[in-house]
């Protein structure tokens, strides 16, 4: 054999030696993630999206199975706080521990920092609440922008400023473009976001302003015209590490995938924005 040949054969020992370890470190990570099960502590509001990132990942983890856990702001930190004061180890439920959180919001996780019982600077920003118009499906010639319906006839239906989130960001739009002389005996405030659903279905309103993941649930009797992008604060939804969270590389890369362009591609789907300045 030459000398070259020699060298050729040498570095094809090497090149399947290494496919074979990284192959076998591959199949090591399955193995070890198989029947693995990961609980994140949610907020009850986001229950679509996170129902819909959790079946994304479970498509490209086999055998890995995301738990939901739903309860309000505040049960929610007081079962993290009893979790992480238990003297009898950081269970949740006597079964496990809370991997991630995932209020409505970041103020409870900006919270639960202050305490310790999320990992400091780890929140991860995946999706924001849109303002949308819709109009009834059957609508066919609907205004496609606040600024016709200020210069058409149409009727807004809007939610209560002093009720919801919701109605005091459409006033601060209908503020910010200067549009409360143009629309005024125009706007049909409702209770909040259900009343504008049906303010808009009965025809009390033709035109009405909810969230984009709302939207999404009632797509069979109302369609989206117009996505408002502008005039408001939108509300940032993150999620962050528990402080005990059991297997950190796993909640690591449902961190990465909920940010990564598959994730993001299933929080737009669900009818919410991107944060700025996290767009894959």
């Amino acid at each position: 054999m030459s000398r070259y040949a020699c060298i050729r054969s040498v570095a094809r020992a090497f090149l399947a030696l290494t496919v074979c370890a990284v192959s076998a470190a591959g199949l090591q990570t399955t193995a070890a993630w198989a029947g693995e099960t990961f609980v994140i502590a949610a907020s009850p509001s986001l229950k679509d999206v996170l129902e819909r990132l959790g079946d994304g990942f479970e498509r490209s983890h086999a055998g890995v199975k995301v738990q939901l856990f739903f309860a309000s702001g505040l049960s929610l930190r007081q079962t993290i706080a009893g979790m992480e004061n238990s003297m009898v180890g950081q269970y949740f439920i006597g079964s496990g521990p809370i991997n991630l959180v995932a209020p409505g919001g970041d103020e409870l996780i900006t919270r639960l920092e202050g305490k310790y019982y999320v990992l400091p600077d780890g929140k991860r920003p995946y999706a924001a609440d849109q303002l949308v118009l819709v109009v009834p499906e059957s609508l066919v010639d609907a205004p496609d922008s606040l600024d016709a319906i200020s210069r058409g006839g149409a009727r807004l239906a809007v939610a209560d400023r002093s009720r919801t989130r919701l109605g005091a960001q459409t006033d601060d739009v209908l503020r910010a473009l200067q549009l409360h002389e143009s629309m005024k005996g125009r706007v049909d405030v409702a209770t909040d976001s259900r009343g504008v659903v049906d303010h808009v279905l009965s025809g009390q309103a033709d035109v009405g302003i909810i969230y984009g993941h709302e939207a999404v649930g009632q797509q069979q009797r109302l369609r989206v015209a117009a996505i408002i992008q502008k005039g408001y604060q939108p509300t940032v939804h993150s999620m962050a590490m528990e402080r005990y969270c059991p297997n950190r590389p796993l909640c690591e890369e449902f961190l990465s995938f909920i940010q990564g362009p598959d994730g993001q591609a299933i929080v737009r789907q669900a009818g919410y924005s991107i944060p700025a300045g996290k767009k894959p």
